[in-house]
């Protein structure tokens, strides 16, 4: 099939497929949105070439636990749009409707490689609503960056956050301790279970927006976020969640998932995680830098997360992080491409360099694992979103 007139390539740069070996002076050309060709010889008819000599290509980053938008710079009441913190659940809500696309923090994560994000509630409520994933294309308004082949998500949140929001002496109705916060679940699923079997028979109650979103996580609909950072924590959402039949599809932060791995292994869950944070709060000590590469040892998939728009901005670095404590380059290289494609379900058109992918893409002066190592330039679908030699590096940014 002849190529448009728009096709390009980048040329002579070292391809990181992430699926496979590295690929050194290696042309990729990109046709229509998607990657069209890996290696050989360049088709005579793409005249627009990039030189990448002496560079690295890889597949865009995935950053699938963000608050840009919600939690839009500057930082404060005005913007501060990403827990509606009025009872412990409200999976009515969708993250997409709080989003602001000129959150000055957009830009700033496309220089540092960023080409799809998850956008979820905060962890104030147990469960705070639905999530929305984007490509960071350049848009005045959120739809144009709506992910549109990826699955429907939900936020939940256990420990310390629900508890400290809803735990007061004003809050005696609400939850107040762990236990209180697995009766309260188990409380909501029950009722979305019969919701749902009554919405099925032949006398079906009036809609209810929020068990609407309940019932289709019990049928498998909507993946699970869980914000969770204890063992034991996380032991109680599984049993909650077999006891109903849903799966918890990643867990969040998951400081102590080391000390579980082998429940993640035996559920198919993922977890999305900082490589050193850790300390900031109680459920928070025993955090361990060696933590995702024990997971990921285990087999569990590990996605590096920023939970901040700085880090974000440094995504290639918090990587590396997790090389120094133990996790190999490649599996390193996955946590910010393929590992979070398949947790958010998007791995058929992004994550890796393959022909047939959506040309997703981020170039670096030196290897991505490298702390000095910067982005030259971001494309999503094919179109340059970041250039360097033009934008220099934006401000606030290294």
């Amino acid at each position: 099939m002849p190529l448009s007139p728009t096709a390009f390539a980048i040329v002579h740069a070292t391809v990181l497929t992430i699926s496979g070996p590295q690929l050194p002076d290696t042309p990729v050309v990109v046709d229509g949105g998607k990657i069209v060709q890996v290696g050989g010889a360049l088709p005579p008819e793409v005249r627009t070439i990039v030189d990448g000599t002496g560079k690295f290509l890889m597949p865009g980053l995935i950053d699938m636990h963000s608050h840009m938008g919600v939690y839009a710079w500057p930082g404060g009441t005005g913007t501060n749009d990403g827990n509606e913190a009025v009872e412990p659940f409200t999976p009515r809500v969708w993250s997409k409707d709080s989003f602001d696309p000129e959150d000055p923090a957009l830009a700033r994560a496309r220089a540092g490689g960023i080409t799809t994000i998850q956008v979820l509630p905060g962890s104030a409520n147990m469960i705070g609503g639905q999530a929305v994933v984007l490509k960071l294309r350049q848009s005045r308004t959120v739809d144009p960056m709506v992910f549109t082949e990826a699955p429907r998500s939900i936020k939940m949140a256990c420990g310390e956050n629900p508890k400290r929001v809803y735990g007061g002496v004003d809050d005696a109705d609400q939850v107040q301790t762990r236990m209180g916060e697995i009766g309260l679940l188990r409380k909501e699923f029950q009722k979305a279970k019969e919701y749902a079997a009554a919405r099925a028979g032949k006398s079906p109650p009036p809609d209810d927006l929020d068990l609407d979103v309940l019932a289709d996580v019990l049928a498998g609909k909507v993946r699970v976020n869980l914000h969770c950072y204890r063992s034991h924590d996380i032991a109680d959402w599984f049993r909650v969640a077999d006891e109903f039949g849903f799966r918890i599809v990643t867990i969040h932060h998951a400081l102590e998932t080391y000390k579980v791995r082998d429940l993640l292994a035996a559920h198919g869950t993922g977890i999305a995680t900082w490589p050193d944070w850790w300390g900031f709060k109680q459920e928070a000590f025993d955090g361990i830098p060696e933590g995702p590469a024990l997971v990921s040892s285990a087999g569990v998939p590990v996605a590096t997360h920023s939970d901040s728009s700085s880090h974000v901005q440094r995504f290639n670095i918090e990587a590396a992080k997790m090389v120094r404590y133990g996790m190999t380059e490649a599996d390193a290289l996955e946590s910010i491409t393929l590992d979070p494609a398949r947790l958010l379900g998007v791995d058929p058109w992004v994550g890796t360099i393959e022909v047939g992918k959506q040309a997703d893409l981020a170039l670096f002066d030196k290897y991505p694992l490298d702390g000095t190592a910067r982005v030259v330039d971001t494309w999503v679908d094919g179109t340059l979103v970041y250039d360097r030699a033009k934008e220099g590096t934006p401000n606030g940014q290294r």
